[in-house]
């Protein structure tokens, strides 16, 4: 059975999510407000999901919850693919560059946290 952490140990990570996800919610506004929305689309979709495991992992953090790690390595994976994406357009939309950062550091984040929850629940 898994060993969960106190939501205390879950800080770093749960901050860096936070940050994510309101870039990702910023990101997404601000690139239906570009000129071509159309090359924005995979942009836009991506931030959204990104934003929403961004605040389902800060959940299953702040409950404590055993499956919290689980959640996370998800949410990095989604990072990881969101940053990807905003990176493609973060020459020309600053938004994008920012959102691309905070995904990357909530990625390192996400993932570190999962590691430290598997190797105690080992």
């Amino acid at each position: 059975m898994a060993t969960s952490l106190s939501p205390q140990q879950y800080q770093d990570c749960i901050d860096a999510c936070q940050d994510c996800a309101v870039s990702c919610d910023a990101c997404a506004e601000a690139c239906l407000g570009e000129q071509d929305v159309k090359m924005m689309v995979d942009c836009i979709r991506l931030d959204r999901d990104c934003a929403k495991i961004c605040y389902t992992a800060i959940s299953f953090m702040a409950s404590g919850s055993p499956h919290a790690a689980d959640v996370c390595q998800l949410c990095a994976h989604i990072c990881e693919a969101c940053a990807a994406e905003c990176e493609k357009h973060a020459d020309h939309a600053d938004h994008c560059r920012q959102c691309a950062e905070a995904c990357r550091r909530c990625a390192e984040a996400c993932r570190q946290m999962a590691q430290g929850a598997h190797s105690m629940a080992a």
